[in-house]
């Protein structure tokens, strides 16, 4: 069923909701619920709406940055979709990629390969994984998915919001797409509006303006999105670069497990890439035999002859054998500059919180 039944039915239900999160926050701000303070800055890039907002590609992006600019940065993440329960999971010491995405989660492990140089770890407590990563030598850190978790201070708080799908219907979970209620955003310092184009630009733009007039002194940046390459995947999880004409005239099956599968459907139009079909799976799909040969099934009755997705499923397709070529495209954070200089500047020196 459509997502606005069950948001219609979850509608009363929403008060409750917010007045508890709101409570939750009161709770953090005069000290009823401890928050961990570190001696390195913490950059929060995180979001208020449910689902994705292209959050993995900017903390890529920032870690790349950080670490061209001489700081050593590592990324914190609670591992969504990962079965381990251990407080602490290194899934990269920054020169090897040591746990696998069943156990720690599809992007962190994709963080992981994507950045040499860059610890990755995870744990439900981000206190424990934050204080080990500065153990390791980090002197930045950069907290995946952090706005909720006030357990955790930040000297830079940015939320994110898709430029397809903006605030949703402004309603809060369980009546709709609001992690917490819009009163939130007060502790932000920034906000990025994520996949700019053409197609949304102007209506961004009017909701940059909105923000800009609700929470004054806060600037708002617009990030796009752009492919930077395609790689083959074999069954190893080893991979080889090709070139974007490799697929010309190729009949793929292209499929997704990602919170907002339009994104990858423009990305390919992008490409000037029409698959046989599109399939759509649910958000950290987690991939079993079952799934991989109805992916296969569905490609030999369109008449497809190889497979293609992106990269944060590639990271959970290693070790499947599969009857035809599987792709991926690699995608990469293109942020106004001032959003990197904002970033810059709270690496060298700490920000104070917002008023």
């Amino acid at each position: 069923m459509d997502r606005n039944f069950y948001y219609a039915l979850g509608r009363p239900l929403s008060p409750l909701y917010s007045l508890i999160m709101r409570l939750r926050e009161q709770f953090y701000l005069n000290g009823v619920l401890a928050s961990s303070a570190f001696d390195v800055p913490v950059i929060s890039i995180g979001n208020l709406t449910m689902g994705g907002t292209g959050k993995t590609p900017l903390v890529q992006h920032f870690a790349r940055l950080l670490q061209r600019s001489g700081f050593h940065p590592a990324i914190i993440s609670r591992g969504y979709g990962g079965a381990t329960k251990e407080r602490v999971n290194i899934v990269s010491d920054g020169n090897k990629v040591l746990l696998a995405a069943s156990y720690v989660g599809d992007e962190p492990r994709m963080l992981a390969e994507t950045l040499p140089g860059v610890p990755v770890l995870t744990g439900v407590v981000r206190k424990l994984p934050a204080a080990k990563a500065i153990e390791m030598g980090a002197d930045v850190l950069l907290l995946d998915d952090g706005f909720q978790h006030l357990a955790v201070r930040r000297d830079l708080d940015l939320v994110l919001f898709s430029a397809d799908r903006l605030a949703g219907n402004s309603r809060v979970f369980p009546g709709g797409d609001l992690r917490e209620p819009v009163r939130a955003l007060y502790r932000a310092n920034a906000f990025v509006l994520t996949g700019a184009d053409e197609g949304n630009i102007a209506r961004a733009a009017s909701f940059r303006n909105l923000l800009h007039e609700k929470f004054p002194g806060r600037p708002v940046f617009f990030s796009g999105s752009r492919a930077v390459g395609i790689v083959r995947q074999e069954t190893d999880g080893s991979r080889t670069q090709v070139q974007q004409n490799e697929l010309a005239g190729r009949r793929c099956l292209a499929f997704c497990g990602i919170a907002r599968p339009d994104g990858f459907r423009k990305t390919l139009t992008q490409l000037a890439i029409e698959p046989t079909a599109f399939k759509a799976l649910p958000d950290h799909h987690a991939y079993k035999e079952q799934t991989v040969r109805q992916l296969v099934q569905t490609a030999e009755q369109t008449h497809a002859d190889c497979l293609l997705c992106t990269e944060k499923d590639l990271v959970k397709l290693r070790g499947f054998a599969l009857a035809l070529p599987l792709y991926g495209v690699l995608m990469q954070a293109a942020p106004e500059s001032g959003l990197d200089k904002l970033a810059l500047d709270c690496a060298s020196q700490r920000l104070p919180a917002p008023a």
